[in-house]
């Protein structure tokens, strides 16, 4: 994880420089050479708050998806039976 420093000016000359700096760590953003803010991507807020995923980020497909192994078992028997009312 690589830690960026940027100052107050020239994060907002370049806020896209930023968010990109901050998909490889935290940008500590200082202001008269005292840090007062720190970026962070959502997915690190979220692992170190331990915010809640939606539905939708726990079912997608990570990036490394082609290398997970899934063989689910077969079912035996029948897998429609009539309900039992009794």
């Amino acid at each position: 994880m690589t830690t960026t420093t940027l100052s107050s000016r020239a994060f907002s000359q370049d806020p896209g420089a930023a968010r990109k700096a901050a998909e490889s760590g935290p940008v500590i953003i200082t202001h008269r050479g005292q840090p007062t803010h720190v970026l962070l991507s959502i997915a690190e807020y979220r692992r170190l708050t331990g915010a809640p995923c939606s539905l939708v980020d726990r079912l997608a497909m990570p990036a490394d998806a082609e290398d997970i192994d899934f063989d689910p078992p077969r079912l035996d028997g029948a897998l429609v039976r009539a309900a039992d009312l009794d």
